[in-house]
Parts: C-alpha cells; structure tokens; sequence
C-alpha cells in the first residue's frame, strides 16, 4: 500500500488547498426588461444584450 513517509503538516495542506474556493457567481442587473441575469449570460426571458435571442423562453 502507498502510505506516506511523513505526515503533512498543516502548513503544507494549507498551502495545497489555496485554490480550493467558492466563488460566487457575479449577478447584474439587466434593464431591458427589469430581470436579474448572470454577467454574459442569456436571461431566463431569452434576452442578450438588450436583443431577444431565444424564441419561446419563458414570459
């Protein structure tokens, strides 16, 4: 079996796991039509930069 030879110390583990994080997803405010939208996404009413691009989504 693979065991380590010597325990990890806490300062190790610690700097290993620095990109470890949640990150929280940056939300906007989108005045086209008054919905909160995810920066460079589509909204939920189908529309991008103030131009419908999804048919059918939801009113």
């Amino acid at each position: 079996m693979a065991v380590p030879a010597r325990k990890t110390s806490k300062a190790k583990k610690r700097l290993r796991r620095t990109h470890q994080t949640v990150v929280k997803p940056e939300i906007s405010f989108d005045e086209a039509n008054g919905d909160y939208r995810r920066s460079h996404h589509v909204s939920l009413k189908g529309y991008y930069n103030g131009k419908k691009v999804i048919k059918g989504a939801s009113k």
